[in-house]
């Protein structure tokens, strides 16, 4: 007996395949554990993370992403400046160097999911595409789990959680 399975299927199957229980692999790029924090109710914001290494050899660029779950999807950089740490935008994206490894974590590089269609919740998975230049698209879906079990509230203002820190 012999299946034909549609085009695309095949070719969605080929472009990012979960290699592990949450790792993905798009040409020549691996995406380990995408994750998110639960968000509370009044909050429009999540941030996603996740370990994205090159294991080609050119350089790469992490251009953009969109999910069906926030109107729009922005990559950031945390930075001290002027001895306070302030969220930058990276309107030109985020570069990771021929085999290399970038991580994406809170107070660091990260993407911004913004004016989120409601609050994310433990346990569940938000889909997420991410675009590279010099790279494949690459779908993933980031789990949202608490940091360190608890929920945390983040702002963007810099009054984030409840020590008065910022969380990304």
């Amino acid at each position: 007996m012999t299946l034909r399975l549609p085009g695309f299927l095949v070719l969605s199957c080929l472009l990012a395949t979960p290699v592990a229980a949450h790792e993905y692999s798009a040409g020549p790029l691996t995406i380990d554990h995408p994750w998110s924090r639960p968000t509370p109710p009044a909050v429009s914001m999540a941030a996603g993370y996740m370990t994205i290494t090159n294991n080609g050899d050119n350089a790469v660029t992490l251009v953009g992403a969109s999910s069906p779950r926030a109107q729009n999807v922005s990559i950031h950089e945390n930075r001290i400046h002027m001895e306070m740490l302030r969220m930058e935008p990276m309107p030109e994206g985020l570069v990771i160097e021929a085999g290399k490894t970038v991580e994406l974590k809170p107070r660091g590089y990260h993407l911004m999911l913004e004016m989120i269609d409601q609050p994310l919740e433990e346990g569940q998975r938000v889909p997420l595409t991410l675009r590279f230049e010099g790279a494949p698209e690459v779908q993933v879906e980031l789990a949202v789990q608490p940091l360190g079990g608890e929920v945390m509230g983040h702002d963007h203002n810099g009054a984030g959680n409840e020590s008065g820190g910022h969380d990304h």
